[in-house]
This record gives C-alpha cells, sequence and structure tokens, in this order.
C-alpha cells in the first residue's frame, strides 16, 4: 500500500477540520479531525525527519491553525483555510516529504 504523504495529510486535516465543523455545525466534530490528522502527520514527521523537525511542523500546523481564524476576517473562511494549509503542505514537503 502507498504511503500518503504528510503533506496531504497535514492539509488534509486543516481543509478537513474546517469543512466538517461547518457543514455539520458541530466544532468538535471538526476538531476531532484536525487533531486526529494533526497527530497522524506528526508521527509521519517524527519518522521521516526527526524529533525537532517534528516540534516545528507541528507548531506550523497549530500556529496555522489559529492563523485561519483572523485571516478569514480579512481574505474570508475559505480562502484562508486553504492558504494556510497550501503553507503547512509546501513546508512538510519542504522538510520531510522531499527527503523520503
Amino acid at each position: 500500500m502507498a504511503r500518503v504523504p504528510s503533506a496531504v495529510v497535514a492539509a488534509s486535516g486543516l481543509v478537513g477540520g474546517y469543512g466538517v465543523a461547518r457543514w455539520t455545525k458541530k466544532r468538535p466534530l471538526g476538531g476531532a479531525v484536525l487533531a486526529v490528522a494533526g497527530a497522524a502527520a506528526a508521527q509521519q514527521w517524527r519518522k521521516q525527519a526527526g524529533n525537532a523537525t517534528a516540534g516545528v511542523l507541528t507548531a506550523a500546523y497549530v500556529g496555522a491553525f489559529a492563523g485561519s481564524h483572523p485571516l478569514a476576517n480579512k481574505i474570508g473562511a475559505w480562502p484562508s483555510v486553504l492558504g494556510v494549509a497550501g503553507a503547512v503542505a509546501l513546508a512538510s514537503w519542504a522538510v520531510a516529504d522531499r527527503k523520503a
């Protein structure tokens, strides 16, 4: 079975978490999607690039989630979520997936 790149897992967690929260109107459910994908991505980052890099990428993931909220006030919810998801995916690819 082919491994899903951590960049895809992380971006999917951000986009999927927001989508689930929005469409179900249950923010905790969206948070669960966000958390599960973040944990899965962090596990891959740890295996691919080590603990320190995993810590930095996990902080970027959490920061992207937090930062998407004020950014949404300026550019809209979906553009904000897609933008931060793209940024996290690019960082993940650059420091973890590209080496794998």
